[in-house]
């Protein structure tokens, strides 16, 4: 059976309304193998995905059908079962944006459990993923280019006796040269010589298999390896194109990383669930200029009815003039994974008359948990009603910003919690997995919000993220809200700054749109003015030629936290060292990079000089790294 829908869900009464059939007939695939044979079987010549060689509408691409993308399907699966993987065994991968990606995700998760990874996290951190999977097939990047893929694949099987296998992929399908290192095949060389019609394993599935491991937590520490199951990855997929009345003629522009929960499940299994035509635009994706600048007109060549992104790719998107493209065909704008800055919602609205719409998700939740609909006024912020079979409730704060169980009234701010069919298996480590939820079972999803009278939830920020000033709690979204209505902001984002006496002290930072110029006392005093709330007021404002963002687009709050210490810690010697008259060559220096702890070497200063500074310094709530004298 394929998946169909109808209208968009637009009130409560629809989900309670969908929620009156069993889940078992709703969703009837045990895994995203089922999902995709059966959209094979209804749509067979329908185009699936499109790989563009370039960010140029019309340029060189490739189109895969519905009934090609399950041959691969199986081909790839096949390769891998060949190879000695089965359901509890894992497949790594390593690649850019592409047709082959999809390939390694679905066969992968149809031979055995897949482990998508970041590219761009450094080898100790991929070596240490790597190591708690126990991987046994790499499937990675085959050409030696500037993405250095191929080269980290090959020194990091190096270092991992488990990973028996590397298998080579060329990004154009070509083969690879004869004289492949050792422990290392041709991928697609290997894959043309399986079966495409069955899978030889004869798999009997189970909706709780484990079929993907996702990696979370960031990019600083170890990151945790969350366990998603074949149930909870298609109820996501049928829970979101339910809700959004997703149509087999949708076209869409999926631009999310694929080692990223957004890009697999709502960016693309939703879409393969109801048989749409998925764009992937170039191996880089969002991150290449080319698309971002000639992203109209890309959708009006391919004919798109729905687009999404995060909200630093819609500002973006923002700034690039229509030009005369026809995007009279959009109907829906999705945004997630970071808070909408109401100013973008009113941008997006007046420039192209295109309303967005916001969902929550997170890996735990396979990648959704509320979702606005299609056609929904709501403000920004507002992130819609929880999945069909799904819960979420509010629960106050402690005083150290963890969860009670003290559920709160209609509008009433805290802490947000979740149920769902969707919900991850938990990390591989179960002490991770104790912490994460209630005792009762609920996640912690770590956001702060409230529900309202029409029970959608409406979301302030992450509770890590609060600014607590002298006990105060400070959402930093009131600081951004004010300072991103100011017409030269482009993005802004508002941390806390140690403060020996208060903890924390609110300061913000923004970039500016092209061309725009405005001093930084202009915009403090903007912001100021538009907030309310005294102890929320910014101390200061920087500007910044390039705002720090995570591999998928989100602000990256703890380097800016990184570049709030090292302006106090200045502030401070410089406070200190003027008064003595002290040469400049004497002076600490101070270090700031990415989110490390700041450094400051003393080891130049006077021992009677630093006596004096630092007391200070260990005053501050913050691990600073010091050289002393």
């Amino acid at each position: 059976m394929h998946l169909t829908t109808s209208s968009p869900v637009s009130s409560l009464a629809d989900i309670r309304r969908i929620e009156a059939t069993p889940l078992a007939q709703s969703m009837p695939w045990a895994s995203t193998y089922a999902l995709i044979a059966a959209s094979a079987q209804a749509h067979a010549d329908h185009p699936a995905l499109t790989f563009l060689d370039t960010g140029q509408p019309g340029g060189p691409s490739t189109t895969w059908t519905y009934r090609d993308l399950l041959q691969g399907l199986h081909q790839t699966a096949n390769l891998l079962h060949g190879l000695g993987i089965h359901a509890g065994d894992v497949v790594a991968i390593l690649l850019p944006g592409g047709l082959a990606y999809h390939l390694a995700l679905w066969g992968g998760e149809a031979a055995g459990i897949v482990q998508p990874l970041n590219p761009l996290l450094s080898e100790d951190k991929l070596l240490s993923l790597l190591r708690a999977s126990h991987a046994k097939v790499l499937i990675a990047h085959g050409v030696d280019d500037d993405s250095r893929m191929r080269d980290k694949a090959l020194r990091l099987q190096a270092q991992l006796p488990d990973l028996k296998t590397v298998l080579l992929v060329h990004p154009q399908g070509a083969p690879l040269a004869p004289d492949l290192p050792a422990g290392t095949q041709d991928f697609q060389a290997l894959r043309q010589q399986q079966v495409s019609d069955h899978l030889l394993s004869g798999r009997v599935f189970q909706p709780s298999d484990i079929a993907a491991y996702f990696h979370t937590g960031g990019t600083t520490g170890a990151p945790k390896l969350a366990r998603h199951s074949h149930g909870a990855q298609v109820f996501t997929a049928w829970a979101n194109a339910t809700m959004q009345g997703f149509r087999a003629s949708d076209v869409t522009i999926n631009g999310y990383p694929l080692f990223h929960v957004a890009g697999v499940l709502p960016g693309a299994l939703c879409s393969l669930a109801i048989g749409m035509h998925v764009i992937i635009p170039t191996p880089s994706l969002f991150r290449n200029r080319e698309v971002v600048h000639n992203y109209w007109r890309l959708a009006e060549h391919h004919r798109c009815t729905l687009m999404s992104g995060v909200p630093t790719v819609l500002a973006a998107l923002a700034g690039v003039p229509l030009d005369g493209a026809d995007i009279s065909r959009l109907r829906s704008v999705r945004t997630g994974a970071a808070p909408l800055p109401p100013e973008l919602a009113q941008r997006f609205e007046h420039t192209f008359g295109l309303q967005i719409n916001e969902s929550l998700g997170m890996t735990e939740t396979a990648g959704l948990s509320t979702v606005s609909p299609p056609g929904l006024s709501a403000p920004a912020g507002c992130v819609g009603w929880p999945l069909p079979h799904a819960q979420v409730r509010t629960v106050a704060l402690s005083s150290d910003d963890q969860a009670t169980g003290q559920d709160l009234p209609t509008g009433g701010k805290g802490m947000v919690l979740y149920k769902g069919p969707n919900l991850f298996s938990g990390y591989l480590d179960a002490k991770e997995t104790a912490r994460s939820f209630t005792p009762e079972g609920w996640l912690i999803t770590g956001d702060v919000g409230f529900i309202d009278e029409q029970g959608r939830l409406h979301l302030s920020g992450r509770a890590k993220d609060l600014i607590i000033r002298g006990g105060h709690n400070i959402d930093p979204k009131v600081i951004e809200d004010a300072l991103g209505a100011h017409p030269a902001v482009d993005l802004c984002a508002a941390v806390g700054a140690p403060d020996a006496y208060a903890g924390e002290l609110p300061v913000a930072f923004a970039t500016l749109k092209a061309g725009a110029q405005v001093s930084e006392a202009e915009l403090l005093a903007f912001t100021a003015e538009r907030v309310d709330e005294g102890p929320a007021k910014p101390k200061s404002l920087t500007l910044l030629e390039r705002m720090p963002v995570t591999n998928v687009g989100k602000i990256y709050k703890p380097e800016l936290r990184t570049l709030a210490t090292a302006a106090v810690v200045q502030g401070l010697i410089e406070q200190v060292l003027k008064p003595l008259q002290t040469p400049a060559a004497q002076w600490p220096s101070v270090q700031a990079a990415g989110d490390a702890p700041v450094e400051v070497d003393a080891r130049a200063t006077p021992a009677a000089v630093w006596a004096s500074l630092q007391p200070l310094l260990a005053a501050l709530p913050v691990k600073l790294v010091l050289h002393t004298p």
